[in-house]
């Protein structure tokens, strides 16, 4: 619930016309579903702009418009008795909005970044510290300054806890994101070449991803992937005032991870001498569970009650998802894709253990910086020649991880380039087919769409 008072001083705004009405019960970007009485906020996007739905809303069941300076109000109401506030930018006003609604509440406020394994990380988290509390959490990939903001609005009296997923592309939107929603913990899966066409290179990532720690409210405590050298060289030296937790393989690690083998499609591991397991062919996923298990402790959650939420959990679609279709198994890990993302999902591949061909399907990995990109492919398909027996590529940047493989020694007729998902489908049907055991790695960058490979 939101006065008006209550909006003005959150954003800064001015009330250009009070409505009938002075509370309102929440707050709404999408001018189809919003409820009666609520606040609708005009959000320009790249395709769309909010303020052209503002009828709409009204119609609705709006009874309170944040719109931008530009907006006339006087000639253009819909409806009367609605409540307009101008603001001088809509996406920074539901900021501001969800800022002071966070501010209601004391509960804990777990953040976590990453160049790889956000969601899958948020989710076990969540799992694990759904066992006795109430979580509130980012639902998919709900991690920018739009969907953090729509989440911390969420927030009621039940929760006990949130745990946030904080994404960037650009410098200082993780910054941004952990001060709105005053994160207490942070966590860091790893850092990794991801966005470098604005983050530029690896030192930028990390700066980017270290400043979730550097923005942390009390009791402020950082818990990291103490295998990532990054990330230990950086967060080693304690800080003043600030708890520093890691996970990993490395001795050094508060939570270390002694044993991990594949058995059965899944991954068994330990951590001192309690056991876990994952319903899982990624080795990868471990660090992503020692993040939740770390979570876990902290909050004094029992090994044996980590241990039933672990081996109990779904990972998210489309992250290296094992799926039987007909008479092959597909390894979907379609959802997006970056160097240290795919170099993982190819050793998963590696250590797969099947009698049939293994196949790898890879899409255009986008965001990499004109540098960059040229490098990461062919270094992709260096590492593909080492493992796989047929090689498909979609996309301008691909077609480089081919010619890499052909320059390793990997066969000419082993290797089909295509421009789309769709041509890549069709060069699996009619000209590889599958054989019986075939496994098929998909991976590409999300605009690549490569869940159409296999749709249907």
């Amino acid at each position: 619930m939101f006065r008006t008072d209550e909006l003005l001083k959150a954003t800064g705004g001015k009330l250009v016309l009070k409505g009938n009405v002075d509370s309102f019960p929440a707050v709404s970007i999408d001018s189809r579903a919003i409820s009666k009485g609520c606040v609708f906020i005009a959000i320009k996007g790249n395709n769309f702009d909010g303020h052209d739905f503002i009828p709409e809303a009204l119609k609705n069941g709006a009874s309170c418009v944040i719109c931008n300076l530009s907006y006339g109000v006087c000639d253009k109401i819909a409806v009367r008795g609605a409540t307009y506030i101008h603001v001088k930018d809509t996406v920074s006003a539901l900021g501001d909005i969800a800022y002071f609604h966070r501010k209601r509440f004391s509960m804990p406020v777990i953040a976590l970044t990453g160049s790889n394994g956000k969601t899958t990380t948020k989710e076990m988290i969540s799992k694990v510290l759904s066992v006795g509390l109430s979580v509130l959490k980012n639902e998919g990939t709900q991690n920018n300054h739009i969907g953090v903001p729509m989440s911390l609005l969420n927030l009621n009296k039940g929760h006990r806890l949130a745990v946030l997923e904080l994404g960037t592309n650009h410098p200082g939107e993780i910054a941004y994101l952990a001060k709105m929603c005053c994160a207490d913990i942070g966590v860091i899966t790893n850092v990794g070449p991801s966005h470098l066409e604005f983050l530029v290179d690896l030192q930028g990532v990390l700066e980017e991803k270290h400043s979730l720690v550097s923005s942390l409210d009390n009791p402020s405590i950082a818990v990291f992937n103490g295998d990532d050298v990054l990330l230990k060289r950086r967060l080693s030296s304690p800080r003043k005032g600030q708890l520093r937790v890691s996970f990993g393989m490395d001795k050094a690690c508060d939570y270390r991870c002694n044993s991990v083998r594949l058995k059965n499609n899944s991954i068994e591991f330990k951590v001192g001498k309690n056991a876990y397991v994952l319903n899982s062919v990624a080795r990868h996923n471990v660090y992503n569970a020692l993040a939740a298990i770390s979570l876990g402790r902290i909050f004094g959650v029992s090994h044996n009650k980590i241990r039933k939420a672990l081996a109990d959990f779904n990972f998210p679609k489309g992250r290296l998802n094992m799926v039987k279709l007909n008479n092959l198994i597909l390894l979907d890990d379609t959802y997006n894709s970056n160097p240290l993302s795919l170099r993982s999902a190819i050793d998963t591949l590696a250590e797969f253990k099947s009698k049939g061909r293994k196949i790898l399907v890879i899409g255009d990995m986008l965001e990499l910086g004109d540098g960059a990109q040229e490098e990461f492919h062919s270094k992709a398909g260096e590492h593909a020649s080492k493992v796989c027996d047929v090689i498909i590529t979609v996309g301008r940047l691909s077609r480089l991880a081919a010619l890499a493989a052909q320059r390793c020694g990997f066969s000419e007729k082993n290797i089909f380039t295509c421009d789309s998902s769709d041509e890549a489908r069709e060069v699996f049907v009619n000209k590889i087919g599958s054989d019986s055991d075939d496994v098929v790695l998909v991976k590409g960058s999300r605009a690549m769409k490569m869940e159409r490979v296999f749709k249907g």
